[in-house]
């Protein structure tokens, strides 16, 4: 059998509508469940077109990784949710919590990811991808129509605290060795990038909003130094005394 070029999986309709929208400058916005090789191939090209406009290829790896490793990340997250609710787990059960988390790291392989993505569609569960540009800035959004539950909320808070102690992924490794599932692998490898190519850490964030019932994990990259990142238009507005929850729905980054 011969190996399949992933480019040979875009058609000509997919290539011709990203061409328009990134000569015109409109946001890229596509949904999928479980990341396949046709779903790669889309994301580079994107990507390739995006950073070509702005004369900026050397940010492909930086940006392509994230996006693929969110994504992954997202779709694990929808399907945690499916194991959540098959096993009637209530928000504030945290023994049940401790024990579904254990049979999901247990269970969860590549091989169920098709079986899962039927039962993501038939839940209505999807990750939505969504990459802004102009020429201050790159924003990609990985996001899942489900707010998280407290208990994830404080998980996710504790792997950006652990991120920090880590430059570079082989103290990662000598840290975690082999039992980087769930030791917040994808938090450390986004910021790690994004410091190893001369961006602050910060400039990744994963928020859950109650008004609006979703989870988002973006990244910002600056391609100018006149533009102003979410964390510091948020502070600013903050500092002002305008409330928290005014301040997200006003900005639309």
């Amino acid at each position: 059998m011969s190996d399949i070029d992933p480019e040979n999986l875009l058609l000509e309709d997919f290539k011709n509508k990203v061409d328009e929208a990134v000569s015109t400058g409109t946001s890229i916005n596509f949904i999928t469940h479980v990341l396949g090789d046709s779903g790669e191939a889309k994301l580079k090209y994107i990507f390739t077109k995006v950073l070509e406009k702005y004369s900026r290829t050397e940010l492909m790896e930086l940006l392509y990784t994230s996006a693929k490793e969110l994504i992954v990340n997202s779709t694990k997250a929808a399907i945690k949710r499916i194991v959540f609710e098959e096993n009637n787990l209530e928000a504030g059960d945290e023994q049940k919590y401790e024990l579904l988390m254990h049979q999901f790291k247990e269970n969860l392989t590549d091989r169920k990811f098709p079986f899962y993505k039927e039962k993501m569609k038939e839940k209505g569960y999807r990750v939505s991808v969504k990459i802004a540009y102009n020429k201050d800035r790159i924003l990609l959004r990985i996001i899942n129509n489900f707010p998280l539950l407290p208990k994830e909320e404080k998980r996710i808070r504790e792997k950006f605290i652990k991120a920090k102690k880590y430059d570079n992924l082989f103290e990662f490794y000598m840290d975690h060795g082999d039992n980087t599932e769930g030791a917040g692998m994808g938090i450390t490898l986004v910021e790690i990038m994004l410091v190893q190519s001369g961006y602050d850490r910060h400039l990744f964030t994963i928020s859950s909003n109650s008004y609006s019932s979703e989870t988002i994990a973006k990244v910002e990259i600056p391609l100018s130094e006149d533009y102003k990142p979410f964390r510091v238009v948020f502070n600013e507005k903050l500092s002002s005394g305008l409330p928290r929850e005014e301040i997200l729905k006003e900005i639309h980054y």
